[in-house]
């Protein structure tokens, strides 16, 4: 590969662009000029030429030093901060804080110091411009500060945010370990439920797990918005992967009860939407899938009919409070989506006019289909109610945690939040996963990523504003994916994963405002850290007290391949026997997962070689449960491996176990196969027992099978720990 210029490397270099990075394999790999032209171009930067390229670098350059001050700074507590201001040479500059409680700190009461800086002067346009740096206390309060700058007549400020050097696990825990369910909340029915899984069962399946066997957390799937067709129609087909939504901040209206909304009780005939219930519950007990887009279609005619009643005077307060709380976001989102029905869900194909939240016919829209777009926004109201109640439900059944939220890694190319969000993500590029020892080809996400310069000149505001949302009503969440908020494989748009590069994050800051955020929420963070990991990731992680994740499966010694002993996994992490990309366990000792990828032709090598090899994974499981006396000698039943493997769970240190919802009722079937999209019915599976039939919650409750599992888990994190 030809080398590359040394202006396209240190352009990329200061832009946190990777000219080369090593892959799964240890190789050390060169990426080609068009990749860094392309992802340079997501980020603004004409690089096509030596000439774009000295002129970008200049340009750069100049940017800097036309600063006052950086666009945000970020410290940890207990940490003197420093960071540099830029005035005219010579002149004076004056610093001070505003607290985020409106405190102002000055002069010598803000303890703020001049240190040596002896960077030389910078000619901008004929003005010399000195830089000065300042050290911050260490012992300022954590929050959202502003730190103001004053030089002559000239004014700035910029945003100062300090965050927990630790978060560590919530006081409610204390130091005791705990256990929780994990589940895809759209496949546990119940005979009230409308075909899928809804907030009301999710409050009581919290509450049995809870009260019945002392379940401290109930760890969900991303419940973010997808797109949903609305009166109109024209959404399309609801895409089906939580991890594929059209927002992150706001919530699924599927998840919706459309029975506990208090108007509901105010209909005058409450029979048409009984009767819109019952077609899709006969619907749902003829199929062995999900239909969201039929489900929905009767919800959303109910929600409509329940819209229209009259609220009283407290409930128009309680509506008014939450849309001043969500502000402009909300109304975007709702105007995104009422467009959406209008027009379809591709903003790119939509009229120029309403392209940009802050196009001309953007406005004039939504006056006009007012209606429309208060349906929308009335619907997330409903969700936020419903959510606080599943929330308080959890607690006041004895969770110390409650529920736990999962945030998905990105958003669709062309959904609400990439049209809301547009100016602070990379258009031109999807986000991904370089090729690795599973995938070969690398992944192809389709989502546009966050611009961290972007980002760094919003002072982050677009992201704190998903951390508040997601930690609401929740006391927890799942980072899927979390190395991407230090560095994510950018693809451009037309090229392959295996022609993307990685672009750095400002971690400090990102994982800081995670911190921030949970800490305010009472809550614990769990990062998913599998895969392509830098080994200081992981470290990083644990010295701020977030958690990583362990499966089972993938615990190896690395020297020998062999399981890794229980006494060797990490202490602070989250550690589950399988999770919702692999079969539930007792498919996965039956190998079905080898089954289900030869049958879609996703196997790289013969379907009896792939066998032979998870028959020695699951043998050397076999033989360690066996060393530490956890499974006898023709102890083989499913029952009893899948008991047994939840066992040796207890033996980790591991600070938070998960129990998979699946492996409780004996569930073999995958909810989803990477690599796939319509071959195989992702994201679109019930619950099911092992013999395949369909398990309703109101069964769950007093199946003896769930409840043995669940209380094995609950007795070997007691030992250690008695109540």
């Amino acid at each position: 590969m030809t080398e590359l210029a040394p202006s396209l490397v240190e352009l990329a270099r200061q832009l946190g662009i990777a000219t080369s990075y090593q892959d799964w394999s240890g190789q050390q790999v060169l990426v080609p000029e068009a990749t860094l032209v392309a992802v340079l171009g997501a980020l603004g930067v004409s690089a096509g030429t030596e000439h774009d390229r000295n002129a970008a670098l200049s340009a750069h350059l100049r940017s800097h030093w036309a600063r006052s001050l950086p666009p945000t700074i970020v410290g940890r507590a207990g940490t003197q901060l420093r960071f540099w201001v830029h005035v005219t040479h010579g002149a004076p500059a004056e610093v001070w804080l505003q607290l985020e409680d409106g405190t102002e700190l000055s002069g010598p009461e803000s303890r703020i110091v001049q240190v040596d800086n002896f960077t030389p002067p910078f000619d901008l346009h004929g003005r010399q411009v000195g830089e000065a740096s300042f050290l911050l206390p260490g012992d300022l309060p954590l929050g959202y500060h502003r730190v103001h700058l004053r030089s002559g007549d000239h004014q700035a400020s910029a945003a100062l945010i300090v965050t927990p050097d630790w978060l560590g696990l919530p006081e409610a825990l204390g130091t005791r370990r705990a256990w929780g369910l994990a589940t895809q909340l759209y496949s546990v029915r119940s005979r009230r439920s409308w075909g899928s899984g809804d907030l009301c069962d999710l409050g009581d399946l919290a509450l049995w797990s809870a009260w019945a066997h002392g379940a401290d957390y109930l760890l969900v799937n991303p419940l973010h918005a997808a797109c949903l067709p609305g009166p109109g129609g024209r959404s399309g087909r609801i895409e089906p992967s939580p991890y594929l939504p059209t927002s992150r901040r706001f919530v699924n209206p599927l998840y919706l009860r459309v029975e506990a909304i208090p108007e509901y009780a105010e209909l005058p005939k409450r029979g048409r939407v009984r009767a819109l219930r019952d077609r899709v519950q006969r619907r749902a007990a003829r199929m062995d899938t999900i239909d969201r887009d039929g489900d929905w279609a009767a919800k959303c005619a109910a929600l409509q009919l329940i819209h229209a009643v009259p609220r009283s005077a407290g409930r128009e307060l309680a509506y008014g409070a939450f849309r001043a709380r969500e502000g402009r976001a909300l109304d975007d989102f709702a105007t995104w989506c009422a467009l959406a029905d209008k027009h379809g869900t591709d903003w790119y194909q939509w009229p120029k006019s309403v392209r940009h939240p802050d196009a001309p016919g953007v406005a004039a829209f939504a006056a006009k289909n007012a209606a429309a777009v208060d349906f929308h926004r009335w619907l997330q109201w409903q969700l936020d109610e419903q959510l606080a109640a599943a929330q308080s439900q959890a607690i006041r059944a004895g969770m110390a945690l409650g529920i736990m939220h999962d945030l998905a890694v990105g958003v669709h190319p062309t959904g609400a939040d990439a049209w809301a969000l547009q100016d602070a993500l990379a258009l031109g590029v999807t986000a991904g996963a370089p090729p690795d020892e599973f995938n070969q080809l690398g992944q192809d996400w389709s989502q546009p990523p966050w611009r961290p310069d972007r980002l760094d000149e919003l002072e982050y505001r677009p992201f704190r504003a998903l951390i508040q949302a997601v930690l609401r009503h929740a006391g927890g969440v799942r980072i899927d994916h979390i190395i991407g908020l230090f560095r994510l494989w950018w693809i451009p748009e037309g090229r392959p994963p295996t022609e993307g590069t990685y672009v750095r994050y400002d971690h400090e800051a990102m994982i800081g405002i995670v911190a921030l955020e949970a800490q305010r929420a009472g809550a614990v963070v769990v990062g998913e850290d599998l895969g392509t990991v830098e080994p200081w990731v992981r470290d990083y992680l644990l010295l701020r007290g977030l958690l990583g994740t362990s499966i089972l499966w993938f615990e190896k010694d690395e020297a020998t391949g062999a399981p890794l002993p229980a006494e060797r996994w990490r202490e602070y992490c989250l550690s589950s026997v399988t999770t919702h990309d692999l079969p539930p366990t007792a498919g996965y000792l039956a190998g079905d997962h080898v089954q289900l990828r030869d049958s879609l032709g996703l196997l790289t090598r013969p379907a009896e070689v792939e066998q032979e090899a998870a028959g020695c994974e699951r043998a050397g499981w076999l033989a360690e449960l066996r060393r530490v006396g956890l499974l006898a000698d023709g102890e083989d039943s499913p029952e009893e491996l899948i008991l047994a493997l939840y066992r040796y769970l207890g033996r980790t240190p591991s600070r938070l176990l998960g129990v998979a919802l699946t492996d409780a009722v004996g569930d073999r079937r995958t909810q989803n196969q990477p690599g796939t999209t319509d071959e195989y019915p992702n994201w679109r599976v019930p619950l099911t027992g092992p013999d395949g039939r369909p398990v309703l919650l109101e069964e769950l409750f007093t199946d003896p099978r769930a409840a043995e599992l669940l209380e094995a888990v609950h007795a070997v994190i007691l030992p250690a720990h008695p109540c």
